[in-house]
């Protein structure tokens, strides 16, 4: 218990502190201690004020803090780099954004590379999603049994004709031999070019290893633009065989393209005194070969390679390879390959785009999982390349701008990075419309480009497709866009887009093998063959 001599002397101070304290406005001031009550009223606001108070303190003390834990980051960053040896450093020494903002404008996010799986590789894990993988090798074993009946059938022995395997493969040693020359110029001529860049001397003498580099870069142009499209020409090279030069045609130009990029500022950049180094050979050696197209003088590594993984993944892709011969074989080449002897109609063209959607849409998947999955993973698990994220879950897209950043994420990487940054710091970064449109613009020239070189004649169904329907859907279809029914609708729009591509592109095959011109004129190669071939 409390003395009562202490508690009669803290009544006292109570009542001299009531005393000296202000009355408020509108409020009675008593001369004596309050009533425990009315001192809860009359401290209730000041108590409220007082924590509003603290707290936007407190808020303002966190945000310095962070910005101050922001600045001696960076500046430790910086002081570690610097003080790493100048030989041994992978990266080009420059400082960073915080401290250089007045150097150089930023050009927008960069391209982090981290070790991370694939998702297809992190889904297999689960039980439920390795059985729908099941249920199309299930699919593809169907598929064989039925070839080996109907052969055993109809010829009373065994027949496994791989006729249309053959036929696409055709003169594949060729294609491999014209790879060669192609592969050389990218491997010597772009930094053959940086080096001659790189020398800091002023004068006639830079002058002309300036001009120099350049003719380099425009024979490395010509080489890599003719001499495939010159082959394949003249020797009439067939579909498979044509892809592979024509995909490493756009990749090694691609590869180019992201190497002097990413290295020639930072050359010039040194011709003023700041001492950055031209890249390694070996550095640019490995770009060439791993799976991105953005360029960096050193990439996450994994530890180890697992050659089980590398051969599990090139059978996968041969599976796909020979599951797509089988669809185009059972279940495109009886329906088009006599479309053209019928007279054209609506119904029937109609009708043909209907049967091609579930064949086209397995085209879809093969090709996403043997070239964005399998290769790509059995060449970065070879090359111990640490990102694996080739794609995301863009079967999960509820908006057609969402699936154009998903299905392809390495293509993605690169248009984004020189097409879409570039073009907003060229316009000032106020055009976004117009950059995106510039990026939908060279993926459909791409993409029809690389159908007009495999196919060997021009219809442009992926130019129309991309630009008068794939721009407009961008941007209606956006990310705003969420909910079961729009992933639906992505479907379906997908499945009749794949319906229409394979449906007119196996017409025209067939049209223009049926109906040959007479004599070879520009506008006889420009104009479609299935509007006017009836045999």
């Amino acid at each position: 218990m409390e003395p009562r001599a202490a508690q009669v002397q803290r009544r006292e101070r109570l009542g001299r502190q009531q005393e000296d304290r202000p009355s408020r406005e509108g409020e009675p001031h008593s001369g004596g201690a309050e009533c425990p009550g009315n001192a809860e009223v009359h401290r209730g606001p000041d108590l409220v004020q007082w924590t509003q108070h603290m707290q936007a303190v407190k808020t303002q003390l966190l945000e310095q803090a962070q910005g101050q834990l922001m600045e001696l980051l960076d500046q430790a960053m910086w002081e570690a780099v610097q003080a790493y040896p100048l030989q041994d450093r992978p990266v080009p020494s420059v400082p960073p954004d915080s401290l250089r903002k007045t150097r150089e404008p930023s050009l927008g996010k960069r391209k982090v590379f981290i070790i991370r799986k694939s998702l297809l590789d992190e889904l297999m894990e689960v039980p439920h999603f390795r059985t729908i993988y099941h249920m199309f090798v299930a699919g593809l074993c169907v598929f064989i049994i039925s070839t080996l009946a109907i052969d055993l059938i109809d010829e009373g022995r065994l027949m496994m004709e791989f006729d249309l395997l053959t036929f696409s493969f055709g003169q594949l040693p060729l294609a491999l031999v014209t790879w060669v020359p192609m592969f050389l110029s990218t491997l010597l001529v772009p930094y053959q070019a940086l080096r001659l860049w790189e020398r800091p001397q002023s004068g006639g003498a830079w002058t002309l290893r300036v001009g120099l580099g350049c003719l380099l870069l425009a024979a490395h142009t010509v080489v890599l633009g003719i001499l495939p499209v010159h082959v394949a020409v003249e020797y009439q090279l067939p579909p498979a065989s044509r892809c592979v030069l024509v995909f490493e045609q756009v990749r090694l130009l691609m590869k180019s393209y992201s190497f002097l990029r990413e290295t020639v500022p930072g050359t010039l950049w040194a011709r003023g005194g700041e001492g950055i180094r031209a890249p390694s050979f070996s550095s640019y050696l490995y770009f060439l070969f791993c799976p991105t197209l953005i360029y960096r003088e050193t990439y996450p590594r994994t530890p180890n390679v697992r050659w089980n993984y590398v051969a599990k993944n090139f059978a996968q892709a041969l599976g796909c390879v020979l599951y797509a011969c089988f669809i185009l074989g059972r279940l495109c080449v009886p329906v088009f390959a006599n479309m053209s002897q019928e007279p054209f109609s609506t119904r029937a063209l109609v009708l043909s785009i209907m049967h091609a959607t579930l064949p086209g849409i397995f085209m879809l998947l093969l090709i996403f999982f043997a070239f964005l999955h399998c290769w790509l993973n059995a060449f970065a698990e070879m090359l111990r390349f640490g990102d694996r994220m080739f794609y995301r879950d863009w079967w999960n897209s509820t908006s057609f701008s969402n699936y154009y950043r998903t299905w392809n994420v390495v293509v993605h990487d690169w248009l984004y990075s020189y097409v879409y940054q570039d073009g907003l710091w060229l316009l000032g970064g106020r055009a976004r419309g117009a950059a995106m449109l510039g990026v939908f613009l060279v993926s459909a020239v791409v993409h029809e480009y690389i159908f007009c070189f495999v196919l060997g004649f021009f219809y442009p169904v992926m130019l129309l497709l991309f630009l008068v329907f794939g721009g407009p859907l961008n941007f209606t279809m956006h990310d705003r866009r969420t909910g079961p029914a729009w992933n639906v609708l992505m479907w379906t729009l997908l499945f009749l887009g794949q319906g229409i591509q394979v449906s007119l592109y196996c017409q025209e095959w067939y049209a223009r093998r049926h109906c040959p011109l007479p004599q070879t004129t520009f506008w006889g190669l420009v104009t479609p063959r299935s509007w006017s071939c009836h045999t």
